[in-house]
């Protein structure tokens, strides 16, 4: 017989504590377990009608009814007693069993609430709540690894600073379920825009920030023109966002404050240029094979 010790958790590893891959150990020891009890049941009948046999089998070849008698008795008793025997034993192994599956499945419960609730902690710590873009300091993070892999491998690394333009005044007039509307679908615009790569941020308020990790400052057009014309409905009407922006390429040996601080000058710079009405409106390269 096996040991029920064997199967027995560590204590030091119940709960929500338990790793992942403990939880499949004990799992997979106990389904292990369930098909020795059950190969075990079926050894034992066998041997019970192998004991039964042997008691009677004597008797049958005397030929001597009072013997027979004897001997079949005995028999019967035998295997009462081995019955009642392994029944018991048996019993208290599926009740082993059923405690130690309870057990597991609790611990897989409390994991799966871990994990979500790691997950909730993950979104309100890394991603902004309005929008699902990352948040600043995520951004910020994300920025300086960017840079230290730039200067690493000697890649470049362009970062584009956008200010959506009048949105005060949007939710002076429209109301702010219009301005939170409006932030929603150019972050979902923005995310649109860039590459799998590329990281998507909202600073705070109408400000957004895209890393544009492996893209050259003059390849920004690209990105922005996917962004240029974004309209949304509000009141029956159709709203026509328009935005400032300014980009830069990482140079060598900068902080990122230094490489955000050069952004934004291009930023204000262009959003001089649009209260002036001097802005241009990027549109995509022509390939050369169309010209």
């Amino acid at each position: 017989m096996t040991n029920t010790n064997e199967i027995a958790l560590d204590p030091a590893l119940t709960g929500s504590e338990l790793p992942p891959e403990h939880i499949r150990k004990n799992l997979t020891h106990l389904e292990r377990r369930e098909r020795w009890l059950w190969s075990t049941t079926v050894a034992v009948i066998l041997l019970l009608t192998l004991g039964v046999a042997s008691f009677a089998f004597p008797a049958l070849l005397s030929r001597e009814q009072s013997t027979y008698s004897f001997y079949l008795n005995q028999s019967v008793r035998a295997l009462v007693g081995l019955v009642l025997l392994f029944s018991v034993y048996l019993i208290y192994q599926r009740n082993l069993i059923s405690k130690l599956r309870n057990e597991l499945t609790g611990q897989m419960n409390s994991l799966a609430k871990v994990e979500s609730l790691a997950s909730e902690v993950y979104k309100l710590a890394a991603l902004d709540q309005l929008t699902g873009l990352y948040n600043r300091r995520s951004g910020e993070q994300r920025l300086a690894q960017e840079i230290s892999r730039a200067q690493r491998h000697g890649r470049p690394l362009t970062i584009l600073l956008m200010d959506i333009d009048g949105l005060k005044l949007m939710n002076d007039t429209h109301g702010h379920a219009a301005g939170d509307t409006a932030l929603k679908g150019f972050a979902d615009r923005l995310q649109r825009a860039i590459r799998g790569s590329d990281l998507a941020v909202r600073l705070g308020g109408d400000e957004f920030m895209a890393l544009l990790p492996e893209c050259r400052a003059e390849e920004v057009r690209h990105v922005l023109a996917r962004i240029e014309g974004f309209e949304f409905d509000c009141n029956d009407q159709k709203i026509r966002l328009h935005f400032s922006r300014g980009w830069t390429d990482y140079r060598t040996g900068e902080s990122s404050q230094e490489l955000l601080l050069r952004a934004d000058k291009e930023l204000y710079a262009d959003k001089r240029a649009g209260k002036q009405g001097n802005r241009e409106v990027p549109r995509p390269a022509v390939p050369e094979s169309v010209l």
